[in-house]
């Protein structure tokens, strides 16, 4: 199989589907930031030292993977998706679980942090700068266009179980958080 099809070279992609759309479609513009979220996660996978948030980061990987393939999807083929596994309440859950399970070993958040630390944690703030941005276009196309309103919680929790994470291996690196001066 050859990696280059040659379709896309007057400016479209396809859907799922088989529809085709300019690739400064939004619902293109979604879904690559949503893939740029899981490419940098998958680095910061290279620099984490914890096995649970390896574990984590992981599971997340897959969902991502999945948002982005029911958004690249038009609502009316979903149907063809079935093997695929739709973000749900339950996931929403999940994420609010392991962030309460990691804020239990840390020490009282008392200031606004910056970025920054150990490695990883400046990954996963980075990651979670493009999930809030990923976040603004989900809003965006799932009000415009069309899309699963769960998709927008769960990046909204999404952001902050990355900014737990990114304490937490700090936390368990020994390095110290670097708090914001006004």
């Amino acid at each position: 199989m050859k990696i280059y099809t040659k379709t896309g070279d007057d400016g479209t992609t396809g859907l799922f589907g088989g529809k085709r759309v300019l690739k400064d479609n939004e619902r293109v513009d979604t879904y690559g930031d949503i893939d740029e979220l899981n490419s940098l996660i998958g680095l910061t996978l290279s620099f984490v030292h914890s096995n649970d948030v390896k574990d984590d980061l992981k599971r997340i990987q897959n969902q991502l993977f999945n948002i982005g393939a029911f958004l690249a999807t038009p609502s009316e083929d979903w149907d063809k998706l079935n093997s695929l596994k739709n973000i749900s309440e339950q996931d929403v859950e999940f994420l609010e679980k392991r962030i309460d399970y990691y804020d239990e070993k840390l020490p009282e958040l008392k200031n606004f942090i910056l970025p920054g630390g150990s490695i990883s944690a400046g990954f996963l703030h980075y990651s979670r700068t493009v999930c809030r941005r990923c976040e603004r276009k989900i809003v965006k196309f799932v009000i415009r266009e069309e899309g699963n309103k769960i998709f927008i919680k769960f990046f909204n929790r999404l952001s902050d179980f990355l900014f737990i994470l990114a304490r937490y291996e700090n936390f368990f690196t020994g390095h110290k958080e670097i708090e914001w001066h006004k």
